[in-house]
């Protein structure tokens, strides 16, 4: 009894004299930024306790109502949203700020330390160790398997056509960005178009879903709460599946190349879903990796699994709904993708077979830039955390004191009417370079779909080239009619900007 009173009190006098005056001395601190009403130990909880359909009109609201940079708290953290160009900036520029969010701590399960999680000079090292994997030289072999897998992608499209009937665009071609992924980052063929129904391919959807779902719900962030939880168990289930696959890709992987090795680079091809890529031929991400690991001894198979996992999360998510928005947005334009069709007929003329080269990806330079507006309405990331590590005095004097966290909205940093007029219209000429007022003229953070600073996107060469090479596969081929409008399509604002009943179109053979 005597312990028990004695670490009872122990905890209350530190709770008391230590935890609670560095808590009122930092919101002191933040008296000079406004933002909602909130409510002891839930904060802002209970305001996303909403629809997912609703968290985006919530969000607005609070800016709406406290401006670009507004105060909340979720549970006790209290966290700042920016949704402008210059605190972005500040945030993200910084060679301080680079830690990311305790938000972020969520994917660890999934995840590990990975490029996307890791903090300091483990991030550092391994940026660094993975910046060749995006070589030119080395995309340029992934065009391959993009036009392989695309080749799938149109015969998927044919049928759908022939159906006559509007469908949901968005699985079709997450299933093709899919087999893209785990052939290019594990030169492993999942025949996800094929075969859609797969257990790894719904245990990673799965997983993203319940990321978001936790996030919202400061009651569930405690781990041991969090397992205990019926999502939780679905989680470890989902984990189980994702992680036992990729570490069986790793264990064949390594067997094979040591077989190639033994026979002097020849190897067996199987005719099931282990069929890999020849490494003569192909390199895949992962053979990348388990080279790096002959020369660095602290890349364990764990770590090689990690980033893996990452690639995959990042490499299939957010190029699928990049391509998706694009396409529907085209679909609602006739206008714009009739100029995409006659761009793309000026390459290819009236041949839909030949394959996209390096030369035919440069050349689409309208296409690129509906992706950009593509990507400015509905960014793929619409959230970047990060932890202040360090006060930060932003361009107006106000401080951000260290210990809060910051949430970069970029789903509504690219709707400021200042900089974007007509913030909502699906306008790609915004993005001609040339002409006055374009991006030349605009501030440098105020467009930013694959982050910017030290912490940008390693992926978005390959992110657009992937995204390139699909969307030219469908209007090469098809013209695209929305099935539905835009103002009826509920934006999910999770992980990934996704839309929640999906984005329905019906195709024409051209």
């Amino acid at each position: 009894m005597f312990w028990a009173i004695l670490l009872i009190s122990g905890v209350l006098s530190y709770l008391l004299l230590i935890k609670l005056p560095k808590r009122q001395a930092l919101l002191s601190r933040l008296t000079s930024i406004a933002g909602p009403p909130s409510l002891p130990l839930l904060g802002n909880a209970l305001d996303f306790n909403v629809p997912k359909k609703d968290v985006i009109p919530v969000l607005k609201s609070f800016i709406d109502g406290y401006g670009t940079r507004v105060k909340m708290f979720l549970g006790l953290q209290p966290y700042i949203l920016i949704a402008n160009a210059a605190d972005t900036e500040k945030i993200l520029a910084s060679q301080i700020h680079i830690e990311k969010s305790t938000d972020y701590d969520r994917l660890h399960d999934w995840l590990g330390l990975g490029l996307l999680t890791s903090r300091g000079q483990q991030w550092f090292h391994r940026r660094k160790q993975l910046t060749p994997a995006f070589h030119f030289k080395i995309l340029d072999d992934f065009l391959r398997v993009f036009n392989e897998q695309c080749s799938v992608f149109k015969s998927v499209l044919e049928r759908k056509t022939n159906e006559n009937q509007a469908f949901d665009i968005f699985p079709v071609i997450t299933h093709c960005a899919l087999d893209i992924i785990c052939e290019t980052a594990m030169g492993r063929r999942v025949f996800a178009q094929q075969k859609s129904d797969s257990e790894y391919v719904k245990a990673i959807y799965r997983l993203s879903e319940l990321v978001q779902y936790r996030q919202l719900k400061p009651w569930l962030h405690p781990d041991f709460i969090w397992r205990l939880s019926p999502a939780g168990r679905e989680n470890e289930e989902c984990l189980k599946t994702v992680h036992g696959f990729t570490d069986l890709v790793i264990r064949e992987r390594k067997q094979e190349r040591m077989e190639m090795k033994e026979g002097g680079e020849t190897s067996k091809v199987k005719e099931d879903d282990s069929i890999f890529m020849s490494s003569k031929k192909k390199l895949a991400f992962l053979d990348l990796l388990i080279d790096a690991q002959q020369t660095d001894a602290t890349l364990t198979d764990q770590n090689i699994r990690e980033e893996t996992d990452t690639f995959m999360f990042e490499g299939h998510d957010t190029t699928s709904a990049a391509t998706s928005w694009t396409t529907f947005l085209l679909s609602l334009h006739p206008e714009y993708q009739a100029k995409v069709h006659q761009e793309l007929d000026d390459i290819f003329g009236s041949d839909r077979d030949r394959e996209v080269t390096m030369a035919d990806l440069a050349k689409m330079k309208y296409l690129e830039c509906c992706i950009k507006e593509g990507l400015r309405l509905f960014p793929s990331v619409p959230f970047i955390g990060r932890k202040i590590l360090k006060d930060q005095v932003l361009d107006d004097g106000v401080i951000l004191p260290q210990g809060v966290t910051v949430l970069c909205i970029i789903y509504f940093l690219h709707r400021d009417p200042t900089v974007f007029p007509n913030p909502e219209k699906f306008d790609p000429d915004r993005f001609k370079m040339d002409e006055e007022g374009g991006a030349k003229g605009r501030h440098p953070f105020a467009y930013v779909p694959f982050s910017a600073g030290p912490r940008n996107c390693i992926g978005q060469k390959f992110a657009m080239m992937e995204e390139k090479v699909l969307i030219s596969t469908i209007f090469r081929n098809f013209k695209v009619h929305a099935a539905q409008k835009r103002e009826d399509v509920d934006v999910l604002c999770e992980l990934i900007t996704r839309p929640q009943d999906g984005l329905h179109v019906t195709l024409e053979k051209r």
